[in-house]
């Protein structure tokens, strides 16, 4: 997988050949995903379950312990700055954040206050507060249309008490002057097991693709990207079976979707352990325009994980896992204990006007 030092990548003229194409300079634009565990402040909210994230809960959660969570988590999504990453991604959607506070707080941090960044949030019912969120570049993204999209769930087929989870975020703008939809996602966990928890995800799964069928009726050569963490991988039901995301990007139809990720889960790579299995929850999924091999527009170029040895755990029964920042209640000085994943965008630039 790629280092550290190539995680995100400057919007700048990339001289090089793509599907057999002579030498030509392309524009390389990031989007990234992340979910930043557990991205609490330190003030308890009345109104969300949020106590156990306080100086005086079970997490001991102090101002120095949130300030070092910032810190680091700015350090993953900024990358290292070498000849291709000099700021964080163009796009980067999040998941477990408690508030736009802490998105506001996240993006004072170095590298990218040293860039213009905002945040598009909104306050979801989730018991614990947590919400899902995108982050942008504004010189490169401009929103034009941003809306929080509910998820109905019941216990018992809608007969029983209501299941409070995140809703989903869709962001439609102009990316480098194209249009373009964005759907950030962080579905039902698998807590009480996969097979019982399912429906929820399954749900979910039909409502994203309502939001895609609502989009493809407006314009059926829509750019789509849906991304998240879905707490299921690219073979499981609520994906293979509702999506239908196609498998390879050849001969792509109209008004589908492709999941660039399943390769990379056939290869058995994963964005989180558990009992020593990996599972890739964080994933992309992108509207079959995104892979026409018309590169004066927008496409799609590659995805991959970042799981670099920085993020990983150094040592002891969870080494190799991602190095997260809590652990059995202690603050580790950590991450995540998800991997990033993120995808570059590619088209030729126009160089018509450069030495002018």
């Amino acid at each position: 997988m790629n280092r550290f030092k190539s995680f995100f990548i400057l919007l700048f003229l990339l001289p090089c050949t793509i599907l057999g194409q002579q030498t030509r300079q392309y524009k390389i634009l990031t989007v990234g995903f992340y979910n930043l565990e557990n991205l609490f402040d330190t003030m308890d909210d009345p109104l969300t379950f949020d106590n156990d994230w306080t100086p005086e809960g079970k997490y001991n959660w102090t101002l120095e312990k949130y300030r070092s969570k910032l810190k680091n988590l700015a350090a993953v999504m900024g990358g290292l700055n070498d000849e291709y990453s000099v700021h964080p991604p163009e796009i980067l959607g999040v998941c477990e954040v408690e508030n736009r506070a802490v998105l506001e707080d996240l993006i004072r941090e170095e590298p990218f206050n040293s860039y213009d960044y905002s945040v598009v949030h909104f306050d979801s019912p989730d018991r614990r507060g947590i919400d899902v969120a995108l982050i942008y570049r504004t010189k490169v993204f401009l929103p034009t249309h941003e809306k929080s999209i509910r998820l109905l769930l019941f216990e018992n087929d809608d007969l029983g008490k209501r299941i409070y989870t995140r809703d989903m975020l869709l962001v439609s703008g102009l990316l480098d002057g194209e249009p373009i939809h964005l759907v950030v996602n962080h579905w039902p966990s698998r807590r009480g097991g996969e097979e019982s928890s399912r429906p929820r995800r399954i749900a979910a799964s039909k409502r994203m693709k309502q939001i895609v069928d609502s989009l493809w009726t407006e314009d059926p050569y829509s750019k789509i990207i849906c991304m998240g963490d879905f707490n299921d991988d690219p073979n499981s039901p609520s994906i293979r079976n509702i999506l239908k995301p196609i498998l390879t990007r050849k001969n792509a139809k109209l008004k589908r979707l492709f999941n660039p990720m399943e390769v990379l889960h056939r290869k058995g790579y994963g964005t989180l352990a558990y009992r020593d299995n990996w599972n890739l929850f964080d994933q992309f999924l992108i509207s079959s325009e995104l892979l026409k091999k018309d590169y004066g527009s927008l496409r799609f170029f590659k995805a991959d994980i970042h799981n670099d040895i920085e993020l990983q755990t150094a040592s002891g029964r969870y080494k190799g896992y991602p190095f997260r920042s809590n652990n059995n209640g202690l603050f580790t000085g950590g991450y995540s204990d998800h991997y990033p994943v993120y995808l570059y965008l590619i088209k030729e630039a126009d160089t018509t006007s450069e030495g002018k």
